[in-house]
């Protein structure tokens, strides 16, 4: 079974989708994180019901994190 940091290890300048606990979808290519699992994205596009967003760079919270999967 494999740690859900050494998967983010690998991850790095790939593309990831994200569910937040909030409801919302966020595609983005991650270039960073710390142990907490708060990340660093880049080139991010969310998505919420119908309604989807360019947000270009942002930090997100590893806590607000329901899963996360490659792109």
């Amino acid at each position: 079974m494999a740690l859900p940091l050494d998967v983010l290890e690998k991850a790095v300048n790939q593309k990831l989708a994200l569910l937040l606990k909030d409801g919302r979808s966020v595609e983005g290519k991650l270039s960073g994180y710390d142990e907490y699992m708060n990340m660093v994205l880049n080139d991010v596009e969310e998505t919420h019901g119908e309604t989807k967003r360019r947000l270009g760079t942002i930090i997100l919270r590893g806590n607000n994190i329901v899963s996360i999967s490659l792109l």
